[in-house]
């Protein structure tokens, strides 16, 4: 928009702290944007399966960049709420000034906690930890990053008073409060009984020790307001409302209109990430369970650990392609690639098997095979991990009743439409695809009660239909996919050992 334009009308602003940038926008109570402004960042990897931020110098930072940005532009005064979300899980530790003591911990990416893992796996029993939180302990969950401090930089610990995730620590810093939102919590294992909706007392005793406990709150919730110290250092006015925030991935399901039980987000990113969400408590073992945004709903989740950066990956190898080029080699290439097939866990896997071991595979490689076919199995590979996903989903007995299509992928039609061919399924994509610093904007519209709590912004834009004349290729090439897997794991795991050595 017009540098010089000044917009006087009501606005909430949302920011959302990414892995790779931070996003921020201003929208009207209508939905429609006012402006908008982003910052790049870069994830700090200082040893192998480490993954950190320094939570003051870059997220409370670019709070008020992108904050100061905004506001010189447009009207402060017209600011009614602000919610923040940001990658996650992670975990911050701070002292009583809310000053962190070190890195921010990230989510899933960070594998530091391997033993902890097994340690409390051990220590609960897997079973009590499946029942209470709806999964299993893995690199996501951040009872064992707490662990691990408490075991691998134990002075760290003692002098902590506080923890938090990426928007609760925001929160702080804006507002003085010391809350967690439900969500965030629900990926906090062992610490939070997803069945209860509340933290789990000995749990938290447990893993947590001496820390205060955060107050809980749904995302959508009013937690305090802008102090004066905030308001001098952000240029957010003092005594705006401040809403509780979430994960990023939630905020962006909010913002899509994923907010009914059926309702299922497929998010096209550099991983690709699906939200469900429930009409009452379901678990199944390949799933992670979580609280969602507004009171009292639940979600089912899962999350492949590459999509979009294996396709850049790939473009670095072809000597960096214009994408575009690309994509028409790989539409030119008939569906089922001509019999090759691309296991996409080039950086492990999250869901649908978990295992962090796993290692991206090219199966059926002939000298006929070029780089389109190549692009296009890799897109056929991470469509059938998704109705891999997608099968375990319907398998916990609630079924998909529509799916939404969000993040930058939706603008390949190529993918999308593999994607539908594959799983058999429609596809609604919105009209605004903002992402989930649109979603913290809607919360922030509802938590201060300026529209009705079930407002939807989001407007379909087009639908992505099925082609029925690929389903007989790709349902035999998804058998075979199927049992690629367990039939090298082994094989994976060999390897992986060896990779090991050269970290």
């Amino acid at each position: 928009m017009d540098s010089s334009r000044r917009v006087d009308t009501t606005m909430f602003l949302g920011i959302d702290i990414g892995t790779g940038s931070s996003k921020a926008v201003l929208a009207a109570a209508d939905g429609s944007i006012v402006d908008r402004a982003s910052v790049t960042h870069d994830v700090e990897l200082p040893h192998p399966g480490w993954a950190e931020f320094d939570a003051e110098a870059v997220w409370w930072q670019e709070i008020a960049v992108l904050s100061r940005e905004l506001f010189s532009r447009n009207d402060a005064g017209s600011l009614k709420g602000v919610c923040v979300s940001g990658m996650g899980p992670c975990l911050v530790v701070t002292d009583d000034a809310f000053t962190p003591l070190r890195p921010a911990i990230l989510y899933g990416v960070d594998t530091r906690a391997t033993a902890e893992i097994a340690e409390l796996t051990e220590e609960f029993g897997p079973g009590s930890i499946f029942e209470t939180c709806g999964k299993d302990l893995s690199s996501q969950a951040v009872g064992p990053k707490l662990r691990w401090l408490a075991n691998h930089e134990p002075e760290v610990f003692a002098r902590a008073t506080h923890w938090f995730g990426l928007n609760s620590y925001i929160v702080a810093k804006l507002t003085g409060e010391y809350i967690q939102d439900h969500h965030s919590a629900s990926q906090c294992d062992p610490l939070y009984d997803v069945r209860r909706l509340d933290w789990h007392p000995e749990h938290v005793a447990a893993v947590a020790g001496h820390l205060a406990t955060p107050r809980l709150a749904w995302s959508d919730e009013v937690v305090g307001t802008v102090t004066a110290a905030a308001a001098d250092f952000t240029g957010i006015p003092a005594g705006t409302p401040v809403c509780a925030g979430t994960v990023d991935a939630w905020a962006e399901a909010f913002s899509a209109g994923v907010q009914q039980p059926g309702d299922l987000m497929l998010m096209y990113g550099s991983t690709m990430f699906l939200v469900h969400i429930l009409s009452e408590p379901r678990s199944h073992p390949m799933l992670w369970a979580c609280s969602g945004v507004t009171k009292d709903t639940l979600t089912l989740a899962a999350g492949m650990a590459t999509s979009g950066s294996l396709i850049s990956w790939l473009r670095q190898l072809f000597g960096d392609v214009p994408i575009n080029q690309l994509l028409e080699e790989a539409a030119a290439v008939q569906p089922g690639a001509e019999g090759l097939l691309v296991l996409p866990y080039f950086a492990g896997e999250r869901s649908p098997i978990q295992d962090p071991d796993a290692r991206g595979t090219v199966t059926g490689l002939t000298l006929r095979h070029g780089r389109g076919h190549l692009l296009r199995a890799a897109y056929e590979g991470m469509a059938f991990g998704v109705r891999q996903i997608l099968e375990s989903v319907e398998g916990s007995g609630e079924p998909v009743r529509r799916l939404v299509a969000v993040g930058g992928g939706t603008n390949a039609p190529l993918w999308t439409q593999i994607i539908s061919d594959i799983t058999g399924r429609t596809q609604v994509v919105p009209h605004q695809t903002i992402g989930a610093s649109y979603g913290d904007a809607l919360m922030a519209a509802i938590g201060t009660g300026s529209v009705p709590a079930d407002t939807v912004w989001a407007q379909p834009d087009h639908t992505v239909e099925p082609n029925p004349a690929n389903v007989e290729i790709y349902d035999r090439l998804f058998d075979t996919y199927a049992g690629l897997y367990p039939a090298i794991r082994d094989q994976m795991h060999a390897l992986a050992a060896v990779q090991r050595d050269y970290s």
